[in-house]
Formats: structure tokens, C-alpha cells, sequence
């Protein structure tokens, strides 16, 4: 019987969820839903020099929003708990000890300045970072360097240490990929890496496999910039008689700038006016705020569509996809091997085709806070009427406010001078006539208010062309928005006629 998918989401709350994050999330979430298998999200924790107060909070937050809920977690528990690393602690050491024991890691007492001493004697131009390995083990303070009597003296005197893996010499490590296929890598490039630090904490390396392997995890989906850690969490599964548990690997291509050069950042988001994480993120530490997709004016369904597509197809010209479309075609074969450039007029792109799926309704409920941050609280009848007329002009939330904001407040007139240039005595005269229809228009609706319009012009003897435009920015202060007249009707007869008539004072 194959085993049960399961796989796993592993963030740090170290700061804001960065959209290559969330791609991450969901590329886990999909293939779970696809095999009837289990979401996870566990938070590795150990590094507590970099933890953030509410870095975790967020990250419960942004796959809340973006409906990427998981299984099990440290919220809402599971078979596997605790999902906190941090609360894991005890788990570790055994591990730790069980390969010190079998001669696969060793003891080092190194002080930071010894290290640092290393790296300083030992840097040249052809090595400029020298690591701790294979070629330097020997001169450093450890327990492959040291005598048994002087390791065990140092352990007594709860001399600091860490415990690192002793990687092999002339040794080729190998697995496939999901993704990339065959991978290999020479152990003689790969450095001796801390496991266990002197807190008692696991790093990233000891961790990442004990719980994968305690929570039966089956595939681990994680960033390409994972991939030069391959060797040694490999040889962890293997010197802890693991290796035939081991999940299937795949190492997602990373997210890239708009110009495809390296990897997207926050500051290229600042340096190009986008945001690159999932919501608004202040560092407690440095109050340093970024602005997030969500409130941008992204819809959740929008953002994760535009994510899904960022680095895998389904192998048509599709577009489109519901939550639902995306568990029953994704496949991890299809995601590229490459880097995917971020573009965020495409990302734009998304959210429109969403906002025009949704109904004057929905859309009121999702653009009512934007209008009520400049304006007293429009009903929701109302508000759905203006979205439904204006939705094919809106790209973000915030649009509802640019492109309808006359439906809700007098606009300051900015292209006066396009009606100056025009205005003459006769143009006077129709819109003072008009206004007196208007005022005894028995029945106020668009078609009404137009028949009354094409009357008022035929009796002056002018063009129709002639006349839209001031009537347009009377009513709206500049040259865009829905049909004038449908406008009229929204906003009533007597905002109509007041506009009108300020308008023409102007002149």
C-alpha cells in the first residue's frame, strides 16, 4: 500500500510572508487536496536570535486570507503535535547524539573567535570564505581532533559546543528531484554543518529531517535556494537508518524580478512600486511597514490564481483557474525548472478578471471599506448598483473609489478648461433650458433624462457630440466614468441639477 500523502508548509516567523511563500503553500496545498492527503504547517522556530513577536500570527493570517487552510498546525493541533519546533526541543538531542555515537557527527568546541580566526588565516582569493570541513576539522577544536581523555574533560566542565555532521570525503550524493530529475553533488563542496547549536537547539538541518520523518511527511515541496542543503539532509536519512522513509523532494524554481535578474525582494517591490508580501507587514523590531497584496485591492482568489500560474501550466492556453480546477490539473511535473519573472501588470490582470466575475453585491461588501475611508457609508443597494456600473473600469478595490467617487460626493470640476475652450452663449442657454425640463421630468431614469437631453438639443439646434463632454464633466469633474446619463440617474435629480447649475456659474 503507497504511502499517505503528506506534506508540509515549515516557515520561520521571522517576518512577512513573501509571495514565493505562498506560491510554496499553495503548490503543498494543491498536491494534498489532488491525493486526498494531509496539509501541514509547522513553524521552525529554533533560530530564536531572528524570531519576531507576531511573525507568526501573521503567517496563521495570511493563509487564512488567502483560504489555505491547513490540517494540522500549531492552531489547530493534529496526531503529530506540538507543531512548534520550539516546543520540540527534547526531541532532538537523541538524534543528535545517536550520530555522534555512530561517528557521523562530531563534538566542537570552537569559540567564535576561534572560528573567526580560521576563516581569517586560512582566506585566500581562489577560497575567500573558507568553511569548516573536511580540509580544516583537523586544526579546529573538536572530538576528531582532540583525544578522547580532552573531549570527555571538556564535556565535565559543560564546556559549549556544537554538534556537527562529519560529512565524507570523495563521496557523490545523489537523489531525484520531482522536478529537476537526477541531482548529484560532491561532499568534498559541502561543509561540516551545525546540527545541534550550544542551547541545546537543532538548526534547520537536524530539525527539517527528525520532524519530517516523526510527522510522516511523504513530499517536501521547498524553494530552490534549499537545494545546496540536499546533501547533508540526505545523509541525515541515511546515517539515522531513515533513508528508505525519506519524502520525495522537489525544489521549486525561485521568483524573479521583473527583469528576470535574481530573485525578487522586498526592495525591489519598494524600488518599483509593488508589493511582494501576502498583507501589510510592520517589523516590531525596526517599524519598517510593507504593503501587501491584500490591502492593495487583491481578491485572495485572484492573488493565488496569478501565484498557481507564476512557474507551472496545465499545459493549455488556460488562464483562469478556480481553487477547485487547480487541485484536479496541477502536477508537480508541469512546474518549471526555471526561474518565473513577476510581473504585476499580469498580476493586475488577474484581479480584474475576478472583479468582473462578481456580482454589484459582492463587490460592494469587498470595496465598502475603501469608500467609507473617504466618505459617510453609502447602502449597500446603492453601492452595489455604482460597483456593477463602474466594475469594468476597476483593476484594485481601491479603484471603486477613483473611478465612482462622484456617485458619492460633488467632485471639484478639474477639466474646466475643456469646457472653456467651447463655452459660448448658445451651449449657456441649452443647459438653463434643460435644467427646466429637467426639473418637471415626471419619471427619473436614464432613458427619461436622455429623451429629455435629445428634445432639449434638437430645439437648440446643436450637435449632441457638442454637448456630452460638459455635461460629462459636470457631472463627474473629468472625462471618464459610465454612461452620463445612467450617472444622472444614480446620483438623482437634485445632485443633477445642482452640478449643472454650478457648473454653469463657473462660466
Amino acid at each position: 500500500m503507497d504511502k499517505k500523502v503528506r506534506v508540509r508548509f515549515a516557515p520561520s516567523p521571522t517576518g512577512g510572508l513573501h509571495l514565493g511563500g505562498v506560491r510554496t503553500v499553495l503548490y503543498n496545498y494543491l498536491y494534498a487536496r489532488q491525493h486526498g492527503g494531509d496539509f501541514v504547517l509547522r513553524i521552525e522556530d529554533t533560530d530564536q536570535n531572528r524570531y519576531v513577536e507576531g511573525a507568526e500570527q501573521y503567517i496563521y493570517d495570511c493563509l487564512k486570507w488567502c483560504r489555505l487552510i491547513p490540517d494540522e498546525s500549531p492552531l489547530k493541533g493534529g496526531p503529530y503535535a506540538p507543531y512548534r519546533q520550539s516546543e520540540r526541543k527534547h526531541l532532538y538531542y537523541q538524534y543528535a547524539q545517536q550520530l555522534v555515537d555512530a561517528g557521523h557527527a562530531y563534538y566542537a568546541f570552537d569559540t567564535p573567535e576561534e572560528l573567526e580566526r580560521m576563516r581569517a588565516d586560512l582566506k585566500t582569493d581562489e577560497n575567500p570564505n573558507p568553511q569548516y570541513g573536511h580540509a580544516t576539522r583537523g586544526r579546529m577544536r573538536n572530538s576528531l581532533s582532540l583525544s578522547r581523555e580532552e573531549v570527555m574533560q571538556l564535556l565535565e566542565k559543560q564546556t559549549p559546543y556544537v554538534i556537527r555532521i562529519k560529512m565524507p570525503e570523495n563521496e557523490t550524493v545523489r537523489f531525484t528531484d520531482m522536478i529537476r530529475g537526477e541531482v548529484h553533488f560532491d561532499t568534498n563542496q559541502v561543509d561540516d554543518k551545525v546540527l545541534l547549536k550550544a542551547d541545546g537547539m537543532p538548526t534547520y538541518h537536524l530539525a527539517v529531517v527528525v520532524d519530517d520523518r516523526l510527522m510522516q511527511i511523504s513530499h517536501a515541496f521547498r524553494g530552490e535556494e534549499w537545494l545546496s542543503s540536499a546533501p547533508v539532509h540526505i545523509l541525515l536519512w541515511k546515517y539515522l537508518g531513515w533513508l528508505d522513509e525519506m519524502p520525495q523532494w522537489a525544489h521549486l524554481p525561485l521568483i524573479l524580478k521583473p527583469d528576470g535578474h535574481g530573485k525578487l525582494s522586498k526592495r525591489d517591490g519598494e524600488r518599483l512600486g509593488f508589493p511582494v508580501f501576502a498583507m501589510n507587514w510592520t517589523d516590531p523590531r525596526t517599524n519598517e511597514s510593507a504593503q501587501g497584496f491584500r490591502e492593495r485591492g487583491f481578491l485572495p482568489e485572484a492573488f493565488i490564481n496569478m501565484l498557481a500560474v507564476l512557474g507551472w501550466n496545465d499545459g493549455t492556453e488556460q488562464e483562469i483557474f478556480s481553487l477547485d480546477e487547480m487541485v484536479s490539473k496541477f502536477s508537480i511535473e508541469r512546474i518549471h525548472k526555471g526561474g518565473a519573472k513577476f510581473d504585476f501588470e499580469k498580476a493586475k490582470w488577474y484581479n480584474h478578471q475576478y472583479l468582473q466575475r462578481k456580482t454589484g453585491a459582492e463587490l460592494a461588501e469587498l470595496a465598502m471599506p475603501y469608500i467609507m475611508a473617504h466618505t459617510a457609508t453609502p447602502t449597500p443597494e446603492y453601492l452595489a448598483k455604482v460597483c456593477e456600473l463602474i466594475k469594468e473600469r476597476c483593476t484594485l478595490l481601491p479603484d471603486f473609489w477613483e473611478q465612482g467617487h462622484f456617485f458619492f460626493e460633488t467632485p471639484e470640476i478639474k477639466e474646466l478648461d475643456t469646457i472653456k475652450q467651447k463655452w459660448d452663449e448658445n451651449k449657456k442657454a441649452f443647459f438653463q433650458n434643460w435644467i427646466s425640463m429637467l426639473e418637471s421630468l415626471p419619471s427619473w431614469d436614464h432613458l427619461s433624462i436622455e429623451n429629455s437631453f435629445n428634445e432639449a438639443i434638437q430645439a437648440a439646434g446643436l450637435k449632441k457630440g457638442d454637448i456630452m463632454l460638459p455635461l460629462r464633466i459636470m457631472l463627474v469633474g473629468g472625462k471618464y466614468g459610465p454612461g452620463v446619463f445612467l450617472i444622472a440617474e444614480m446620483i438623482g435629480k437634485e445632485d443633477t441639477v445642482q452640478r449643472v447649475n454650478h457648473a454653469i456659474s463657473l462660466f
